[in-house]
């Protein structure tokens, strides 16, 4: 499969929610508890912008199946060369690489949009995305050991970064 993304719009946000929203019962991905509403994630979105933090989507046969955003760590300035990568993908879409292509664009473009750290925050318990960006040379910068309660059980999150640039 070939990647084609493109930049998000407005129009696209019920979709990029509704993705979002099919990964909160399996407890892997989002610290959410609940489905999240379209409404709410409106400020979310309007921080996203092509120059500098954008939210990509992809689509198959006319309707979005993917997304992947970069996000500012920690929101001062001393921060900005670095950025949260997140990626969300349609159950449909997932275990067929899209990821893998995902992230090796996102790596690809963030030179150009001033990014020369890139973190990825994940729960110690989602093998798969822990695979995915460890594979990308990701190395583990950080555990928050037992920061999220998902049913009753405590989870780790784990900060995953990587250097973009020669000094790393």
């Amino acid at each position: 499969m070939s990647l084609s993304y493109r930049d998000a719009t407005l129009d696209d946000l019920p979709a990029i929610v509704a993705i979002y929203n099919s990964t909160v019962p399996s407890r892997q991905v989002t610290a959410d508890l609940e489905p999240v509403s379209v409404e709410s994630r409106l400020a979310w979105f309007h921080a996203h912008g092509p120059e500098k933090r954008p939210l990509w989507v992809v689509e198959a046969e006319g309707r979005v199946i993917a997304w992947l955003s970069f996000s500012d760590f920690y929101g001062r300035p001393a921060y900005s060369r670095t950025a949260e990568v997140s990626i969300y993908l349609d159950a449909a879409a997932r275990g067929k690489g899209l990821g893998k292509q995902l992230l090796t664009a996102a790596l690809a473009a963030a030179p150009a949009l001033g990014i020369d750290t890139v973190l990825g925050f994940i729960f110690g318990h989602n093998e798969a995305s822990l695979r995915l960006f460890q594979s990308f040379g990701f190395g583990e910068w950080g555990t928050l050991r037992r920061v999220a309660v998902l049913d009753g059980v405590e989870r780790d999150l784990l900060i995953l970064g990587l250097r973009l640039d020669a000094a790393a």
